[in-house]
């Protein structure tokens, strides 16, 4: 298989799973910023930084746009000059699709132009403004359906390897941020109650103003990342910050924990590049991969700390990042890193 082939079927799994993320994102956060009683800044503002985008954003539309939860959702839609909303991230994968027609079935194909053509007409924008559950919806149906089709259409071979390793990495990475981000958020809110006299109550004092504010906010993260249901199941409706994420980050029996989504990536790379070959191109990414696999195994079987959830966090998305650039480099035909990379990169 060629690289340039390999290269846009990496591609059109990662902007797939972008866009899947970003509506699914958006349409719990605006659930979020109506029910809950928080300041609309905090509530929007995460979604940006899980983008990557709150530099560009700020830069753009000032400091203080993201209380505006329009003007958010607006640059995280149909914002042809946000290389992450859902308008550009569904015209990328179908571009990658387009450029490797013939790996892709038709099916795939279909479900991936419908999309981008939806998303770029009048259709779109009136249901953009008339009914935002709605038009989320349809992102998140469209991308998770053709999702579905490149396993079920598709040839199990080297080609749909490549677009799940994308899909798998992808993931890692959104949950890991969103964790991350809300994680931060929401240990903050964890205050001592004072009364008038400044002295924290003696009774309750810790976190009671916030219980039920925190409760949402935990399962507005689990909604975030298709994990309210069966977090529940698992946990007989016991919400707490240590079971969340632990749930997200640990949790194998859940496709989107990081655990599994590495143990997943870690497989698929394996049937690209068997580790007998670890001497052979791609055998630095695979060793990587390997040991970030074998770190988040280790740590699901230690006791939990609360205060080395970022940290851990920040490995996982920096480990993974690093992965995809070796990965580019090794198998993709990336130049060295500081070359221009190509266009189905960006």
């Amino acid at each position: 298989m060629i690289s340039r082939v390999a290269d846009h079927c990496f591609w059109f799994g990662r902007y797939l799973e972008r866009t899947e993320s970003t509506a699914r994102i958006l349409a719990v956060t605006q659930n979020l910023a109506l029910d809950a009683e928080l300041p609309a800044h905090q509530c929007w503002l995460p979604v940006v930084i899980v983008a990557g985008q709150k530099a560009h954003f700020g830069a753009v539309h000032g400091e203080d746009a993201a209380a505006d939860g329009e003007l958010v959702q607006r640059y995280m839609s149909i914002d042809d000059e946000n290389p992450t909303s859902l308008r550009s991230s569904s015209s990328a994968a179908r571009f990658n699709a387009r450029t490797i027609r013939e790996v892709v079935s038709l099916e795939a194909w279909e479900t991936v132009n419908e999309l981008h053509l939806w998303m770029s007409s009048e259709q779109a924008l009136e249901e953009f403004r008339s009914s935002r559950y709605a038009f989320y919806r349809r992102v998140r149906q469209l991308t998770q359906l053709c999702l579905g089709l490149t396993q079920s259409t598709m040839l199990h071979d080297t080609p749909l390897d490549f677009i799940w390793l994308g899909v798998l990495l992808e993931r890692v990475g959104q949950t890991a941020r969103t964790l991350d981000v809300h994680h931060h958020a929401l240990t903050n809110l964890e205050q001592p109650l004072s009364d008038r006299n400044g002295q924290a109550q003696a009774q309750g004092g810790v976190r009671r103003r916030h219980r039920v504010v925190e409760t949402a906010l935990w399962l507005s993260l689990l909604r975030a990342c298709s994990g309210f249901e069966p977090f529940m199941k698992l946990n007989q409706g016991q919400v707490t910050p240590q079971a969340v994420a632990q749930f997200l980050l640990y949790e194998p029996r859940f496709p989107r924990s990081i655990r599994h989504c590495v143990h997943a990536a870690f497989a698929r790379l394996c049937e690209i590049r068997p580790p007998e070959s670890a001497t052979l191109p791609g055998g630095e990414s695979l060793e990587r991969l390997h040991l970030l696999h074998q770190w988040v195994t280790d740590r699901a079987t230690e006791a939990f700390d609360p205060l080395d959830v970022h940290a851990a966090l920040t490995h996982v998305v920096d480990e993974t990042a690093t992965i995809c650039d070796g990965i580019g480099r090794e198998l993709l035909g990336y130049g060295p890193p500081d070359s221009n990379p190509p266009a189905t990169s960006q």
